[in-house]
């Protein structure tokens, strides 16, 4: 679409001119430092960052109705820069020239309403929003999107060279770093650490496929996290794990999106999504924040982040009086959603700070955290994909989430839900060859139910001593004996 074909009062928005003031601010002294160079913890006490634009009351001088029209208008341009993450530039990263935006098909994924059956079920509307559509199949993209183009800026401005981005995965962030980088080659190398046997095959097959150098080791992945943070803090590297405030900042897209889709409108909504590392719950609860703070939302959603029982440090911190809270990492037990197997989230002290910011612009309790256990969301993944959906084990978690929400009364019937899975099914497709199998080891505490198992039925035939046609004939008469299927009656013209 021609730029003079949109409306006359945005035309001067729709490519972006706000350049900000992007600072790093430290969320426990204050101390604010600028982003010319690569920093991920405050020099000053060692407490992680959020990154504030200074010059942000600039956007709400535009009224909210106008910003809804340009990020409508916008999604029209056929400019690369401008389809993914950065079609939100003006609140994630605009200091950031649409030049170094580096643009590999991420997000805008799509939002499936849940069938019928399922609704039903679980007692309430609700839409699945699926990014393991992603490039690198995760939502992984969005963060890697934002920081590896602001280390391409950097690279463009002259301020980097020659960078090795490093960082320790449960496998979706490692496949996400070393796609990004990969792109950025030769200027930009990746090294990944997975915790080992602790990823599954088609994660561990991304990061070698991307050309990155991966190191295996034994542990979890916060053993993993911490040998990276001891990396980043004594060598010259790129530290990708969402300790990086710049991804914090391409995950708030995933919150804009949801409110694009839902034309802004966020009165009875609830977005449910596992917590891991809490960097995704960080950034969707700021990006909701900015949206109401601007008036593009006039309401903030519900926001309802989930725990197995096997990793469920965040839940233990909430599920005590205020007054009593003390956040105490947890040593993990071996969990079906992998990926959110963390004892110690890097972004609590940013949860925590969201959290009470996010509560108090919604006057009331808007934040929550439940815990579920390993069958159910092994149960509900396994539902959702015989219901249409392509969910991963982090998207059982989720629905899993939602049942006990709904369960509690945190969420009602009149509510619309929102869940995220968070990577693509084939991923994790060995937890369900595991369970058709029966073979989960006794760790993660998994039993069976007979009318979620499918397997292969092989058609025993004898094709050598067969005629074709006596074997097509013999296959289908067992094929239609195993489904009770009826003969046709022929037409007696």
């Amino acid at each position: 679409m021609e730029l003079e074909q949109f409306p006359q009062e945005i035309r001067s928005y729709i490519f972006p001119k706000h350049k900000g003031d992007q600072i790093y601010r430290c969320l426990a002294c204050g101390n604010e430092y600028e982003i010319k160079e690569l920093l991920y913890t405050c020099p000053s006490c060692g407490q992680v960052f959020l990154i504030y634009d200074r010059d942000f009351d600039q956007l709400k001088q535009i009224d909210g109705a106008v910003w809804r029209k340009i990020f409508d208008y916008r999604k029209m341009l056929s400019i690369p820069e401008l389809k993914g993450i950065y079609l939100y530039h003006e609140f994630i990263g605009p200091t950031v020239p649409l030049d170094a935006v580096v643009y590999l098909g991420e997000a805008h994924t799509p939002m499936i309403e849940a069938n019928r059956f399922l609704q039903e079920k679980l007692g309430v509307r609700f839409f699945v929003k699926n990014d393991g559509q992603n490039p690198s199949a995760s939502f992984k993209d969005r963060g890697m999107a934002s920081a590896l183009s602001y280390i391409n800026y950097l690279i463009k401005s002259g301020a980097v060279s020659d960078i090795l981005a490093v960082c320790a995965s449960t496998g979706d962030t490692s496949a996400a770093a070393a796609l990004y980088a990969s792109y950025l080659q030769p200027h930009v190398k990746s090294a990944v650490l997975l915790p080992h046997k602790k990823v599954t095959p088609q994660q561990l097959s991304q990061p070698l496929g991307s050309g990155a150098r991966v190191f295996e080791i034994p542990g979890v992945f916060d053993d993993c996290m911490k040998v990276v943070e001891a990396l980043s803090e004594r060598y010259n590297v790129a530290l990708l794990n969402s300790k990086n405030a710049w991804r914090i900042l391409g995950q708030e897209t995933y919150s804009y999106e949801i409110a694009q889709d839902f034309e802004y409108d966020m009165d009875n909504k609830a977005i449910v999504l596992p917590i891991g590392n809490a960097g995704n719950i960080t950034a969707v609860m700021s990006g909701f924040i900015k949206f109401y703070e601007t008036g593009i939302i006039k309401a903030l959603p519900k926001i309802i982040g989930v725990q197995s029982q096997h990793a469920n440090p965040v839940f233990r911190y909430y599920a005590a009086t205020s007054e009593c809270r003390q956040f105490v990492p947890v040593t993990v037990k071996p969990s079906v959603a992998q990926a959110a197997m963390i004892g110690n989230p890097v972004s609590m002290p940013r949860v925590i700070h969201l959290a009470e910011l996010y509560n108090r612009l919604s006057g009331r309790q808007n934040v929550f955290v439940v815990e579920v256990t390993e069958q159910a969301i092994m149960e509900w993944e396994l539902t959702a994909n015989r219901n249409g959906h392509i969910t991963c084990t982090q998207g059982g978690e989720s629905l899993a989430g939602l049942a006990v929400a709904q369960k509690l009364g945190i969420i009602d019937k009149n509510e619309t839900a929102i869940i995220d899975s968070t990577a693509h099914a084939l991923k994790f497709s060995g937890f369900q060859e595991m369970y058709f199998a029966r073979q989960f080891p006794s760790e993660f505490g998994i039993s069976y139910k007979s009318d979620l198992i499918n397997a292969p039925v092989l058609i025993e035939t004898d094709k050598q001593d067969d005629s074709l046609q006596q074997f097509i004939d013999t296959s289908a008469r067992a094929i239609a004996v195993a489904l009770n299927l009826k003969t046709k009656e022929l037409s007696k013209e």
